[in-house]
């Protein structure tokens, strides 16, 4: 479970909201389920395997979509109305043809709503960003080794991507009132120029950031530039969470 913390000089926004992109990463997780968790040099018999798409940012479009599926259509399909925020994943993938792309994009639904033009295909990379996760039966515990060797996104290529929402269905003059912003924050020092790039360009955008591993370096720095934070209960059993309005 996550805490959001709402500053009170950045209120939520209404139904003015026509655009939310969530900046982060998509991993492909391959999960072995096993009696205990193996000894070191050992062989250990898993009772299954599950191979599913992962990624905070992903994860999170996918439960938005499941939301915004109009009630009245049969069909599934995702309703048009005016309030209805378009959904947009921005991350890095391998190559646009590769198979681990293809099966994750599949992975949203053959009529997905999602946007997915403004991520970054990794032209000459075949893998896709993974985790190994071990659960084990006998405690639950869950042990994550993770790979990845896609190049990140860097700041040059958010602000080229960040100018295609300059005005766009803007009604109060090209600021980004009309958008939100959501941040992953992997990558502080990066996410942190992005944030400040979007308060000169598109000042009245929303920014919202996502604080999970209380000791990486830079994700306070992060908070206090969001409107709305999103901390890991690690986060809060740990450090706490700063005296703002919470829910």
């Amino acid at each position: 479970m996550k805490a959001a913390e709402m500053s009170l000089d950045h209120p939520l926004p209404g139904n003015g909201i026509k655009h939310l992109i969530l900046i982060g990463a998509c991993y492909l997780d391959t999960i072995l389920t096993v009696p205990h968790f193996p000894e070191e040099d050992s062989k250990l018999r898993a009772t299954s395997l599950q191979v599913r798409r992962g990624g905070n940012c992903p994860n999170t479009l996918e439960v938005l979509q499941q939301l915004l599926l109009s009630p009245s259509s049969s069909s599934g399909e995702v309703s048009t109305t005016t309030t209805t925020p378009r959904l947009y994943l921005v991350a890095t993938l391998p190559g646009r043809q590769t198979t681990a792309t293809r099966r994750i994009l599949s992975s949203f639904g053959v009529s997905s709503s999602i946007d997915f033009s403004h991520c970054l295909y990794r032209e000459g990379y075949d893998e896709p960003a993974s985790s190994y996760i071990i659960r084990s039966e006998d405690t639950q515990s869950r042990t994550i080794v993770n790979f990845n060797e896609l190049p990140e996104m860097t700041e040059d290529e958010f602000v080229n991507m960040a100018s295609g929402f300059a005005g766009r269905d803007d009604e109060q003059g090209g600021g980004g009132s009309d958008c939100w912003w959501h941040f992953e924050g992997r990558i502080p020092s990066t996410t942190l120029r992005c944030i400040h790039h979007l308060r000169k360009y598109l000042p009245e955008s929303k920014i919202s950031v996502e604080v999970e591993k209380p000791n990486r370096q830079g994700l306070e720095e992060l908070a206090s530039e969001a409107d709305v934070v999103f901390y890991s209960r690690s986060w809060a059993e740990l450090g706490g969470i700063p005296g703002q309005r919470h829910v």
